[in-house]
């Protein structure tokens, strides 16, 4: 009875070390297919985006508008749905906005979609950096945004923007015109 179980075991040992050296192989095929896909998406088109223009749009009563214009390429034949725009708008080493735009649409297929981005900030915030404004009524700025677009097969894909400058600010007529 002593040598059945031995039997027993010793060939248990076997088929344990052939599941482990299975799923060895397993693992290593695995890895494998990741490396190419990840080596396929790299060199697959993505869209590009660039900020072309911030501008001053107007004044409301809660808060002065920029509008950020912003051009992304689609290489795609088919177009893409953009989940939303974020934006951080910061002078004087501080976020003077930061928001969102929920679903702005798509990009066209195959070509340069003009998307516009509204800045708004708020007055208080304004009056806040008046050492920076100077003698040309400007303010210096860094404009961040984050185009969370869906591309398929891979999800949300998120193309990071930056841009320096600087913008003038509303002057009295602004204000009532």
């Amino acid at each position: 009875m002593g040598v059945g179980l031995g039997v027993k075991v010793s060939f248990g040992v076997i088929g344990v070390s052939g599941v482990i050296f299975g799923a060895l192989k397993m693992s290593q095929l695995l890895d494998k297919a990741k490396n190419f896909v990840a080596e396929r998406v790299a060199d697959m088109p993505k869209p590009e985006a660039s900020i072309n223009d911030v501008d001053f749009k107007r004044v409301t009563r809660e808060c002065v508008e920029y509008l950020a214009k912003v051009t992304v390429n689609n290489p795609y034949s088919t177009s893409i749905p953009i989940c939303e725009i974020s934006y951080s708008l910061k002078s004087a080493a501080r976020e003077i906005a930061l928001g969102t735009v929920p679903d702005p649409g798509s990009l066209k297929a195959k070509d340069s979609t003009l998307l516009e981005v509204i800045v708004k900030v708020p007055h208080s915030i304004l009056l806040n950096l008046a050492k920076d404004i100077g003698a040309d009524w400007d303010i210096d700025y860094q404009l961040d945004l984050g185009l969370v677009i869906d591309l398929p097969v891979f999800g949300n894909f998120t193309i990071p923007l930056s841009q320096k400058g600087e913008i003038k600010l509303p002057t009295i007529s602004d204000m009532f015109a």
